[in-house]
């Protein structure tokens, strides 16, 4: 049972579930429902699908992730980000292909399904680990800007095209005299509406008697209020009938069963984007997952969210979908209303099917730049300037990395962005490894610790030059390391012994063996010989069952205190002592 748990978490919670649990999982349902139909079928529109697949998307993959999923209150949908990138590869695609949109939209999802679902078998999580927090937080804010900056077409009531902010500020304002005043009267009016919701409707509620549980539902249903106004509106006035973009007939139904189109040929076009959603989706549903379960000291498993996300991919394939993945906002609503399970995900499911078949003909008149607008207010959270300002304060290099997937995101479009961030963030990984810290350590009077002799007051021998290396060695910074250790001791005459100190030294691979081996016979013949200290365990055995510690001119030290017991000459141990002496009096 409890390996059939690992691969299905609905077997492990679902032997506990109770009848309080679905009373809160069903409350948070209605509220997420609520949430839901505006976002789906705002982010279908964001993906250049019809509405109705926003709804699609929402249903059949809610219901595999709460079957594969290890969060108990992940929301899985469509989301923003995933939406743009989802848009951008598939305008590509059917630009060149003789494909249509809705079908390569499926296919797009069942690849993405696909390769989460291959790395979560292959226990790949790790992965997400190579994008580095400040570039993703990067990419995301810069497609935020993009998202809000597309939307605004629909608010002014115009057709203006690009992938990039150059070309949409460009077409927007070429385009600034047809501007229909009724749907930016429509959009303006949902943009304040739902700003002021945000942030200012629990407030003014609670001031008027209400309690902050009643108020908060209805500040979370404040999307549902500006969609029945401004339809209600533009049903009464004949809006359409003067420019009112509407979203026109839905149609009443259960997703369909679909099949993605498998050719080679497409599946070759969508490989690449389809990797980069398959990441991206992944980074931002772990990251929600993981934090909202550290709050209830819950646990989540990687791997298995991978397949997880892998599923409910797929799922949205085989049911008129796009690519989805576990959404922020809604994922901290289901969180805050109280869900306890991944039922509560299937209640979802179950009131958007009720939705997507009575519903629909209601939403026959709602506005365009309505949608447009919840689009805008969404996704602005998401932009977040301040990651620029703490990059710049700790560290350049990272600062240069965020402000460069930034810029090319907005300047050449999101798959451009997003690879940039994925390529930078192997980059830095690589930079910051292949240039391990390496000090040279003296011992602290009076202690037997050893520190950096540019930090501390230390005594040295000058027979002895000990190094502390502050990293695994691997092939990318052997070198580093030889180059270091040869420019140190090539222009020293006194010195005799070199000790390399292990201490944060996790793993030697084959590259590094044959590196150090080499360093014990160049030091060799310039009269050296080469001791190691500290060294781990594992790393050890590993040592154990090579040719290098048979060979070595030195010893291997149990300790660096040790070692420079036994190498350095006594009075300069003497010296240390009465260094600390001194230096005690001169405390006392």
């Amino acid at each position: 049972m409890s390996t059939w748990s690992r691969y299905l978490p609905i077997l492990d919670w679902g032997r506990a579930y109770s009848g309080a649990d679905a009373l809160s999982d069903l409350a948070a349902a209605i509220i997420v429902t609520i949430m839901l139909i505006p976002q789906s079928l705002a982010y279908a529109m964001l993906a250049g699908l019809p509405p109705e697949a926003g709804l699609y998307a929402s249903i059949v993959p809610i219901l595999l992730y709460s079957i594969f999923g290890t969060s108990r209150t992940l929301a899985v949908g469509p989301v923003a980000v995933v939406s743009l990138m989802t848009a951008a590869a598939l305008a590509d695609v059917t630009a060149t292909m003789d494909v249509g949109y809705a079908a390569a939209a499926l296919t797009l999802a069942g690849l993405s399904g696909a390769i989460l679902l291959a790395m979560g078998v292959l226990r790949l999580g790790f992965v997400a680990n190579f994008l580095s927090h400040p570039v993703i937080s990067g990419f995301i804010t810069a497609s935020g800007l993009l998202i809000a900056v597309s939307q605004l077409k629909h608010l002014m009531g115009v057709e203006a095209q690009g992938h990039n902010l150059v070309e949409l500020l460009g077409a927007l304002v070429a385009h600034v005299p047809q501007t229909n005043p009724l749907t930016l009267a429509i959009g303006a009016g949902a943009l304040a509406f739902l700003f002021w919701v945000r942030t200012g409707l629990r407030p003014t509620l609670m001031r008027l008697g209400l309690r902050r549980g009643a108020a908060e539902f209805l500040a979370k249903a404040g999307p549902v209020a500006a969609i029945l106004v401004t339809t209600l509106l533009v049903w009464q006035l004949a809006l359409a009938q003067s420019g009112v973009a509407i979203v026109g007939e839905v149609p009443r139904s259960l997703p369909p069963f679909t099949v993605p189109d498998l050719s080679l040929e497409l599946l070759g076009a969508l490989l690449m984007p389809a990797t980069l959603i398959a990441i991206i989706g992944f980074v931002e549903s772990i990251s929600v997952a993981q934090t909202l379960a550290t709050k209830r000291r819950q646990r989540i498993d990687p791997d298995q969210e991978l397949i997880g996300l892998g599923a409910a991919n797929i799922g949205a394939s085989l049911t008129g979908g796009f690519p989805v993945t576990g959404g922020f906002s809604r994922s901290v609503v289901n969180f805050d209303a109280g869900a306890r399970t991944p039922a509560a995900g299937a209640f979802t499911a179950i009131g958007l099917a009720i939705a997507a078949l009575f519903l629909t003909p209601l939403i026959y008149f709602l506005p365009k730049a309505t949608l447009a607008a919840t689009i805008i207010v969404a996704v602005l959270s998401l932009v977040d300037f301040n990651t620029l300002r703490h990059a710049w304060t700790y560290s350049k290099r990272d600062f240069g990395a965020v402000a460069v997937t930034i810029l090319l995101t907005l300047g050449f479009g999101v798959e451009i962005g997003v690879t940039a961030g994925v390529v930078l963030s192997v980059l830095l990984f690589l930079y910051d490894t292949s240039r391990p810290h390496v000090a040279e350590v003296g011992l602290v009077p009076g202690t037997e610790h050893f520190r950096n002799i540019l930090r501390h007051q230390v005594v040295t021998d000058p027979t002895v030059l000990t190094l502390r290396i502050d990293q695994s060695l691997y092939f990318a910074n052997a070198r580093f390391l030889e180059d270091y250790i040869y420019n140190r001791v090539i222009d020293d005459p006194k010195l005799k012994h070199v000790v390399l100190m292990c201490s944060a030294v996790n793993e030697i691979d084959m590259s590094a063996l044959e590196t150090l081996e080499m360093i014990n016979i160049r030091l060799g013949e310039l009269g050296l010989d080469l001791s190691l200290s500290e060294v781990k365990g594992p790393v050890m055995d590993r040592l154990q069952r090579a040719e290098l510690l048979s060979h070595l001119t030195g010893s291997v030290y149990l300790s660096q205190f040790a070692a420079y017991r036994a190498l350095a000459p006594r009075a300069d141990t003497q010296s240390a002592l009465a260094a600390q002496d001194r230096a005690d009096k001169l405390c006392g």
